[in-house]
């Protein structure tokens, strides 16, 4: 770890079982790390909502507040804070699980201290060279100009051709699609190429609300509305009249709140609480859920009227499992994004693309854009290799990964000669692509094959992969 760069990594610690608890808060105490100690779940959150940390160390298996529990609500109200799981062999299950849900590592008890100590450490480097690439991402900011999605396959050009035509009316859009997709990405395209272009575009996360003052932050209040309205506020539509509005994750409104949204949708207008008098507005209502609002519908949870309202427009964003064939572009340009100013981009060991290529990456461009980010940092700016993929991807692509390591590999790695040449021949050509900045002719020509010897391998190995014109293209875009 830098010496002198950063203070160590300030611990919560939770176990239920006094004597390793002790040992281990000695262990950390003297190693450097500042250590706050609780023997259940309920005391550690109690510490939580009083304390910032930046790394919680927990049983899986506590009394009050289980482990998992405790992980998703440190999640939730605490992101940056990491958490590291301490599970007995029957519990791996669980915690594998809880890596899937945002955990950064698990113990399986009894562990060596050094490897706890190890893993504290790396999290206290990265979260030092995280605060490097966010000022680097800052300086980078000032200069980044209009949104756009990336990716040239079928399914992204579909998307941008609903985004180019529903960016000329003023009509209601629902944008669905899994989660980090880029539902709001696409709601900002929308309103960059509308004549609302430099208007407010107002995003509203709907899910994150407190249900008791929904009405107040989308519509306002007056003073002395209700315990605590010390001063009259604006609420979210005022502010983006003229403009554009984005409900994201609207399934989640409470009914209240939806009539009130549907009255503002029919005739334009708002009482703020805590008054009778009518505002007018004129604003564009974009919408997002991951939800299925048509069963939301069905189980009396959404409104019926309140959905043809928002849905007269529908753009479904398609999850990025589906569009693989935009990988190379995406990673180029993660890397590019996210390497400091002044700095080589590094370069990418062939296993990387190989893994890459074959996760799901349920948490989709978000998901992915993380990886790219973990990797980066671990690997110092030098080659990015295997292992410093974040080990949530590496677990689930575990016989790919040793098998892309061959001092590793057991013999159950192995795969029939054919497979594994036709997993190594797309990696590559998925590889000369991102050499040549997206251009498969040129990726052609220095395989020595043609373009649509090319195209058609590609085709055979990723459903999505496609020949476009748009290939050509020599400026790079933004991704937000």
């Amino acid at each position: 770890m830098p010496e002198s760069r950063d203070p160590l990594p300030e611990i919560l610690l939770i176990d239920d079982e006094p004597e390793l608890k002790q040992v281990l808060e000695e262990l950390l105490t003297e190693a450097g790390f500042k250590v706050t100690s609780a023997a259940d779940g309920a005391e550690g959150l109690d510490h939580l909502a009083r304390t910032s940390f930046d790394v919680v160390v927990c049983d899986v298996r506590l009394p009050k507040v289980d482990g998992l529990t405790l992980l998703r609500r440190v999640r939730r109200d605490h992101p940056t804070t990491e958490v590291i799981l301490m599970t007995a062999f029957a519990d791996v299950a669980a915690a594998v699980l809880a890596l899937k849900e945002g955990a950064y590592d698990y113990l399986t008890k009894p562990f060596d201290a050094d490897e706890l100590l190890m893993q504290l450490r790396r999290i206290g480097e990265f979260r030092t060279l995280r605060r490097e690439l966010d000022r680097a991402r800052d300086q980078l900011i000032e200069h980044q100009t209009v949104s756009t999605l990336i990716g040239d396959s079928p399914a992204m050009r579909r998307v941008n051709d609903l985004i180019n035509m529903v960016s000329q009316s003023d009509a209601p859009t629902l944008i669905v699609g899994e989660s980090g997709t880029g539902k709001e990405l696409v709601a900002r395209m929308i309103h960059e190429r509308s004549p609302r272009k430099g208007k407010p575009f107002v995003a509203v996360n709907c899910g994150a609300l407190v249900e008791n003052l929904i009405e107040a932050e989308l519509f306002g209040h007056e003073r002395g509305a209700f315990t605590g309205a010390i001063k009259k506020r604006d609420g979210r539509f005022k502010a983006a009249h003229g403009g554009t509005l984005f409900l994201d994750e609207v399934a989640e409104l409470p009914l209240a709140a939806q009539a009130k949204l549907l009255r503002v949708l029919q005739e334009g207008t708002f009482e703020p609480l805590g008054t009778n008098t009518p505002i007018q507005v004129d604003v564009r209502i974009l919408s997002a859920t991951h939800r299925d609002l048509r069963e939301r519908i069905k189980a009396g949870a959404f409104r019926e009227d309140l959905f043809y309202r928002i849905d007269v427009i529908e753009i479904p964003v398609p999850p990025l499992r589906e569009r693989r064939g935009d990988l190379a572009q995406l990673f180029r340009l993660f890397l590019q994004r996210m390497t400091p100013p002044g700095t080589p981009t590094p370069q990418i060991a062939p296993g990387v693309w190989a893994i890459l290529t074959q996760y799901p990456f349920p948490g989709n461009v978000r998901e992915f854009a993380h990886a790219v980010e973990h990797a980066l940092l671990l690997s110092g700016g030098k080659e990015i290799d295997v292992h410093h993929l974040p080990p949530g991807i590496l677990r689930e692509s575990a016989p790919l990964a040793e098998a892309v390591v061959p001092d590793a590999a057991p013999l159950a790695a192995i795969r029939p000669l054919s497979i594994a040449v036709r997993e190594f021949e797309l990696e590559y050509l998925h590889r000369a692509v991102a050499t040549t900045g997206g251009k498969r002719l040129k990726a052609a020509e220095l395989l020595g094959i043609s373009r649509k010897t090319l195209w058609e391998k590609l085709r055979n190995g990723d459903p999505d992969a496609s020949l476009s014109d748009a290939e050509s293209a020599s400026e790079a875009p933004t991704v937000v």
